[in-house]
């Protein structure tokens, strides 16, 4: 990649040398987020696991019948979608799952506020944010998406 991905055509960085660091660490960068976001999903739906009825109940209640199925699913989308992130497989259609489930979960929370503290939708939007950044780019340079040559 040349140096102007990393700031605009004709402008310069206040430290020239900074360039040459800022390319050498782009693939590293985008390992970091895609392991950051997807191993941070996982613990969520493993909470969800051993709280599965009550995800259930609590589904069902908000219009998600059957409770069960939309609870198996979202721990699905959490556990196998946070894993496939990690490994950087299938980044796109796990992003996808993820990106869904976070507009909706923004969509649920939007009455409580801005801030998560106070059960608001500013945690499902970074969520959504960083998936839809993998639903867009892919697993990147060091992923099994990219070892495997084929991409969704």
């Amino acid at each position: 990649m040349s140096e102007t991905t990393y700031r605009p055509e004709g402008q310069s960085f206040f430290v020239p040398a900074l360039g040459s660091l800022y390319r050498s660490l782009d693939g590293l960068s985008e390992l970091v987020l895609r392991i950051a976001v997807g191993a941070l999903l996982i613990p969520h739906g493993l909470q969800k696991v051993g709280g599965f009825e009550g995800t259930a109940q609590f589904l069902a209640s908000v219009g998600f019948v059957p409770g069960g199925f939309w609870a198996a699913l979202l721990i699905l989308v959490e556990i196998g979608g946070g894993l496939a992130l990690v490994l950087g497989a299938l980044t796109r259609p796990a992003a996808f799952a993820v990106f869904v489930f976070m507009l909706v979960a923004m969509w649920f929370h939007w009455s409580s506020g801005f801030f998560w503290t106070g059960g608001g939708w500013e945690y499902p939007a970074l969520w959504a944010a960083a998936a839809f950044y993998f639903l867009i780019r892919g697993g990147g340079r060091y992923s099994v998406d990219r070892v495997l040559g084929r991409e969704i």
